[in-house]
């Protein structure tokens, strides 16, 4: 089954794994900036990093039929210094206009502080005046609820933010909730020790249904599998589920946020290349 993983960051990743995710189905991805593992200490290392995310991994995953889409920030743990976001955020729209930019992210919060708030409204001010889709990023483990409860009532706090054009990630069972009732797109990360499991996203998938929900491996530097999709696609068939809610969540529902961006220009694979299911 094609699918198509909406946050992974495959900066961090050999191209083997380019391969590797091509032979199991993924025909496109899109790629958050986030954090590199230190912080950063130039709007120059940003402008590299944009360069990087616009013109050399499209062509890695081009490689291997793979279709590679993006999304620009400065991520939420390096929000502390609020100089050198200013400087970062003030040059993003040099890359706007890049054409496989979907928007602004993955902001949101880290330690849930307020410069990190702070920071996070700039780039919700940057992305409502340049017309941008927003995705989300929200805090790991004890810092989850709060920081999600944060998020949310900031975005609804401001009348020009359509909730339809917002996905919020990372999303587990005592948020997601929240996320869908107020009108966001919501997504379920599969990634170790952190964030959700392909059986913890399926019970999720069980309660709450298909609509306004996505997937995604955030594969990155740490302890994360690239082909955590898949495994969700095979939990997902081990429990009875149907093909057409399998490809909604993992391939129909992307391409519906997605394509509110205007440099979402997606090329489905010839039905007669698809691998065997």
């Amino acid at each position: 089954m094609d699918y198509i993983d909406p946050h992974i960051h495959m900066v961090s990743r050999i191209t083997d794994d380019y391969a590797t995710l091509a032979r199991m189905g993924c025909v496109a991805m899109s790629e958050p900036a986030f954090w590199a593992g230190f912080d950063r200490g130039s709007v120059d290392g940003f402008r590299d990093y944009f360069r990087q995310l616009t013109e050399v991994e499209p062509k890695r995953a081009a490689q291997f039929g793979i279709q590679h889409f993006t999304w620009l920030c400065i991520n939420a743990k390096e929000a502390e210094n609020v100089e050198l976001s200013r400087e970062v955020i003030a040059m993003i729209p040099e890359f706007l206009d890049c054409p496989n930019v979907l928007g602004i992210g993955e902001i949101g919060l880290n330690k849930n502080t307020k410069n990190e708030a702070t920071v996070f409204l700039e780039h919700v001010e940057l992305a409502v005046m340049h017309d941008q889709q927003i995705l989300i990023h929200t805090p790991h483990l004890e810092d989850k609820y709060q920081g999600t409860r944060m998020i949310l009532d900031m975005l609804c706090g401001d009348s020009r933010v359509d909730p339809t054009r917002v996905l919020v990630d990372h999303v587990e069972e005592h948020t997601i909730a929240e996320v869908l009732d107020r009108g966001f797109w919501a997504g379920m990360t599969l990634y170790p020790v952190t964030k959700c499991t392909p059986q913890r996203a399926a019970d999720m998938i069980e309660r709450f249904g298909g609509e306004r929900l996505l997937v995604n491996s955030a594969g990155d530097w740490g302890p994360s599998k690239p082909t955590a999709v898949p495994d969700l696609i095979f939990e997902l068939r081990r429990r009875g589920h149907s093909e057409s809610l399998i490809r909604r969540v993992v391939y129909d529902n992307p391409i519906e946020f997605f394509s509110q961006s205007q440099h979402f220009h997606f090329t489905p694979r010839d039905a007669g290349l698809e691998p065997a299911s």
